[in-house]
């Protein structure tokens, strides 16, 4: 698998009533359908989230987790990212990431990305 994925995480519903940042974020959720994560890696999305959970380190030392996913990740929803193809550059990653997100709200989910 080459190139840039997209992925989504489904995060713990408590994301919502513990996480202020989160809440505001996402003032269009409704509390029926579910907290997510959308991110996108080189790696594969399985790699990834083992990433964020684990709260891996870069060769630096940077934390490569967000604190969100490592708290309240729970697992992967390939249902809501399948559609999307493996893309060739990070910036085309980037923008499907955020279109992604975006389209996701819309849909009332309480989305968390970036």
């Amino acid at each position: 698998m080459s190139g840039y994925h997209v992925y989504v995480i489904e995060l713990h519903r408590k994301v919502f009533n513990e996480n202020r940042k989160f809440r505001e974020a996402n003032p269009q959720f409704n509390g029926m359908l579910e907290c997510l994560y959308v991110g996108m890696t080189s790696r594969t999305p399985r790699e990834r989230m083992e990433q964020h959970l684990t709260g891996a380190r870069s060769k630096k030392g940077q934390d490569l987790s967000s604190a969100i996913v490592k708290k309240y990740g729970t697992f992967l929803r390939p249902s809501l990212y399948s559609h999307i193809s493996p893309l060739r550059t990070r910036e085309e990653a980037l923008k499907a990431e955020k279109d992604l997100a975006t389209q996701l709200r819309r849909q009332r989910y309480a989305v968390w990305f970036g």
